[in-house]
């Protein structure tokens, strides 16, 4: 379907030089899309660059930290001089420290908020004007199921992703008139290769205990995978979802649906 398509759209997807953030982008090669993306270091962009040239996709890759405000807007001018206007952002970068709240250090909690949460402040901010000129723009946050459920060792992530579900909500209470569209996309439990530990079999031939209890928790009984996220990916970036606004797209096998199996 045209509406779909998303050609002669440039893309900017933060951190994706693998992971989620790599196989959105290369969602939106496929449909179309021309695609820019950074990464904190030289290595990291290469390594992008190199995966990208694998799958027979012409990416442009930047060195950028989106916690820095004054790389970002260099690279926004950048990429809209060497590129086009950025017509879709993904603010795909983040981390996660897994420390129990009375064991965290205000720095670490900060480094978290900064990444996941200030950095894709940023980053809208810094392709917002374009898109107002533009009268059009897509912006999608890589929100989690911590922007709706608490879990242990993970404050500051989930602070931080609960606030962007809220940074989501306003940038399309203000931008809206403007045709911008922001919504989250909200992956469950994915299997890659950061994950794999996780879903190792033990020595008894038995499931990883953590592997156990995401399996019971999904009513779809299997961990997602980067493909799971292509197609809503695609469609928070098209002109199918031009009326959906302030939105997070739960992809998680039915998670936040279920309260568990009786035990």
């Amino acid at each position: 379907m045209a509406n779909f398509s998303l050609d002669g759209k440039v893309a900017l997807v933060t951190g994706a030089s693998y992971g989620i953030g790599f196989a959105i982008a290369s969602g939106y090669a496929q449909a179309g899309a021309t695609i820019v993306f950074n990464d904190i270091n030289q290595d990291l962009v290469n390594k992008g660059l190199a995966a990208y040239k694998a799958e027979g996709i012409n990416a442009h890759g930047y060195v950028c930290d989106v916690t820095n405000e004054d790389q970002v807007n260099a690279m926004v001018a950048q990429i809209e001089k060497e590129v086009g206007v950025i017509d879709i952002l993904v603010n795909n970068a983040g981390i996660i420290k897994r420390i129990p709240m009375h064991e965290m250090k205000a720095s670490e909690f900060r480094q978290v908020i900064d990444i996941d949460l200030n950095g894709p402040f940023i980053v809208a901010k810094a392709v917002i004007p374009s898109m107002m000129k533009k009268g059009t723009g897509k912006i999608i946050n890589i929100c989690s199921m911590m922007s709706e459920l608490g879990r242990e060792t993970v404050s500051a992530y989930a602070a931080a992703k609960g606030g962007l579900k809220m940074l989501t909500r306003n940038i399309a209470s203000e931008y809206g008139e403007y045709n911008i569209q922001c919504n989250g996309l909200g992956p469950g439990y994915i299997a890659t290769p950061q994950t794999a530990p996780l879903r190792e079999i033990q020595a008894d031939g038995s499931r990883h205990p953590f592997d156990q209890f995401i399996i019971a928790k999904t009513p779809a009984a299997r961990w997602g995978t980067p493909d799971d996220l292509v197609g809503p990916a695609v469609f928070l970036a098209s002109e199918a979802s031009n009326f959906v606004n302030g939105h997070v797209l739960y992809v998680d096998g039915g998670i936040l649906a279920y309260i568990g199996k009786q035990p």
